[in-house]
């Protein structure tokens, strides 16, 4: 999904592989989640200050919001160089390692494969399907290709063998074969790499664009049928999470994405309340949708719903907003954020209005002489009141300066990774809701 935003999945390197076969009982997986903004991260440049580094997340969530409000490609949320977490992996038969972008507004996983018809330059090994026992392409009539839309696939005649092509915002591209292979999953959990035989997976043998050279792909974590994911199924008892720090960006923080029937939030544990609201079904099926009726500032309440003097990016009043770990902004309908910020404004108290450096985002507060305080903002989700904390709802430009984590676009309204940072969220796709526990995230990756 929209502006580069994404996590970046951190692997150690796997030197033995005493692979076992997973079963939805067996256990859970727990893998380390870096963002890219992070010193452990390869994307890191020491050199970028703080206000450097939230003007290149800004255009990447608006630019994701962009393409995530068309429906013809499935993937063409994303900027292929962009991305706020990767994901480590490892692929075929001996395995290779993979280091990908992760990104919950994408389907089909995809790596490089040799041999190239033409690959961008990748720091680590491209997966050479020659020399892998355990790969198989899929033909062009199988339930696989039959899943990609009419826009995205191809055939190749002779052989028999199902392609996908998919483009991105800023006209990267990826073109290869549709195939199944053994995927590996390093979990710190289980303490041995953790096997998925027959995963589908895009063999990208045509690959162009803004890539950056230290990923090899992406994986896609979304809701539709090619999905990691959703291919896992069962095995994970159709359940994920994720827990980020809001220090990953800047510190030492990590996150770890969380896969199995133990890792959605069920018992409040130190207080933190389990917060549950539905996933709705809308096309595209990639994409988790989330019903927002509303968000109090401080007392004043203001709906989000459309009729009764409220907002909607929708005609309908039910899966008003996507939530998505790959936008770092929140994305909220233009003619809602008029009212949204003058409120935020009005609550701020022991400040002045500041202009950004940058010039990007609107609301800005500089401490006066006394010290500032920030309202609580709560987001009344259908059925969950989830209240943000400062460093959820505002961002830290400078030691005296601090900025509104959320944005306005007349595109599709997103819930951010920002907002969502400190939260342990819990996707349970086989009920269908999505859960928020209040959590520090800090700890979670070491």
């Amino acid at each position: 999904m929209g502006t580069q935003t994404f996590i970046y999945c951190s692997l150690l390197a796997i030197t033995t592989f005493l692979v076992s076969s997973y079963s939805a009982h067996s256990q859970d997986l727990t893998v380390k989640l870096i963002h890219r903004d992070s010193p452990h991260s390869p994307l890191y440049n020491p050199l970028h200050t703080v206000s450097d580094r939230l003007n290149a997340a800004f255009h990447r969530s608006i630019s994701r919001s962009r393409r995530l409000s068309t429906k013809t490609n499935l993937q063409s949320g994303l900027i292929a160089n962009g991305g706020e977490y990767f994901m480590s992996i490892s692929i075929g038969t001996p395995p290779t390692k993979v280091l990908a972008i992760a990104d919950t507004g994408s389907d089909l996983t995809w790596v490089q494969c040799k041999p190239c018809e033409h690959c961008y330059k990748q720091n680590s090994p491209i997966f050479d399907k020659s020399h892998s026992s355990t790969y198989k392409t899929e033909p062009c009539d199988s339930k696989p290709c039959n899943a990609l839309s009419e826009k995205d696939k191809g055939c190749d005649q002779s052989p028999n063998i199902c392609k996908y092509r998919y483009g991105y915002a800023d006209q990267s591209f990826t073109e290869g074969h549709v195939a199944t292979e053994t995927i590996y999953i390093d979990s710190s959990s289980s303490g041995s790499p953790v096997s998925f035989p027959g995963t589908v997976f895009g063999c990208g043998y045509n690959n162009g664009g803004t890539f950056d050279e230290t990923g090899s792909g992406i994986i896609g974590l979304g809701s539709g049928p090619l999905s990691l994911i959703s291919q896992l199924g069962s095995s994970i008892g159709k359940k994920f999470s994720y827990c980020l720090s809001n220090t990953s960006s800047s510190t030492n923080g990590t996150g770890v994405i969380n896969l199995g029937t133990n890792s959605i939030p069920s018992n409040p544990s130190k207080g933190s309340a389990v917060l549950t609201t539905p996933l709705f079904n809308k096309p595209p099926k990639t994409y988790y949708y989330l019903n927002l009726e509303a968000i109090t500032i401080g007392k004043t309440k203001i709906p989000y719903t459309s009729g009764g003097g409220g907002y909607s990016l929708n005609d309908k009043t039910t899966g008003n907003i996507i939530i998505d770990s790959g936008t770092t902004f929140t994305l909220l309908e233009s003619g809602f954020y008029d009212d949204f910020g003058a409120a935020v404004a009005a609550s701020v108290t022991g400040a002045k209005r500041a202009s950004d450096p940058q010039g990007i985002l609107r609301h800005c507060f500089k401490a006066g002489g006394k010290a500032m305080g920030l309202p609580e903002i709560t987001m009344h989700f259908t059925g969950a009141d989830v209240k943000l904390s400062p460093t959820n709802a505002f961002v830290k430009l400078s030691e005296d300066i601090v900025c509104l984590s959320m944005i306005p676009t007349t595109d599709v309204a997103i819930y951010g990774n920002l907002v969502q940072t400190d939260f342990l969220v819990g996707y349970d796709l086989e009920a269908r809701a999505v859960s928020f526990q209040s959590i520090n995230c800090s700890g979670t990756g070491s």
